[in-house]
């Protein structure tokens, strides 16, 4: 009896951006919600005190640059409300006293803009697990397959539309798969790994 695929049960995690730059929140906030977190943003970061206040938030992402308060004076803010929430320094600009700043007030990374995104979904991953939030086993698995086909695929030097060819499957679901949007079935996987010259068990990577 073949095994019904589960639906995924992402924990609820609510992430609040606070960026002066309206295109860098909005980017942001696509990229998070399709990863299946729960979004608001932030252009005024002198409101944050009341935001942090009645928002419930397990990580904030704070812009270090703003025009009416700064990234670490709003740190030091919310660390008067809530010396626990995950927070995130982002910056254009980074140097050496405000790493060390955002660190004494507990920040859990100082990342450059503008972020690779790979590397922010690694520093999100890393927060989640410190702060008991880690993914369901499913979610993990979907991207560890996702990543590995990305990865595989890039080696080959192949588009995403020449794998579609090799393997009848829209450029679109492939992408999704890649990106762990979407559960691929055996047959499509089976349709990949042979794209790639692959066994079947190689897309599950160190799983």
């Amino acid at each position: 009896m073949t095994a019904q695929p589960t639906e995924l049960q992402l924990p609820s995690v609510k992430i609040l951006i606070v960026d002066d730059d309206r295109a860098i929140c909005d980017l942001m906030q696509t990229l998070l919600e399709r990863d299946g977190y729960s979004v608001k943003t932030l252009s005024d970061a002198t409101t944050i005190e009341d935001e942090v206040k009645n928002g419930g938030y397990h990580l904030i992402i704070l812009d270090l640059m703003m025009p009416k308060l700064d990234g670490i004076e709003a740190l030091k803010k919310v660390r008067k409300i809530d010396s626990d929430v995950a927070v995130v320094i982002f910056t254009g600009y980074p140097n050496l006293e405000t790493a060390v700043a955002s660190m004494k007030l507990d920040a859990v990374d100082y990342i450059k803009k503008p972020f690779d995104v790979d590397e922010f979904r690694d520093v999100l991953d890393r927060v989640m697990r410190k702060k008991g939030l880690a993914r369901t086993p499913e979610e993990k698995l979907h991207k560890v397959i996702g990543d590995t086909i990305r990865n595989l695929r890039k080696e080959k030097d192949l588009t995403l539309k020449q794998m579609s060819r090799r393997t009848n499957l829209s450029v679109s679901l492939l992408s999704q798969i890649e990106r762990a949007e979407s559960s691929a079935s055996i047959s499509s996987l089976y349709k990949i790994a042979t794209a790639l010259e692959s066994r079947i068990q190689d897309l599950f990577g160190e799983y």
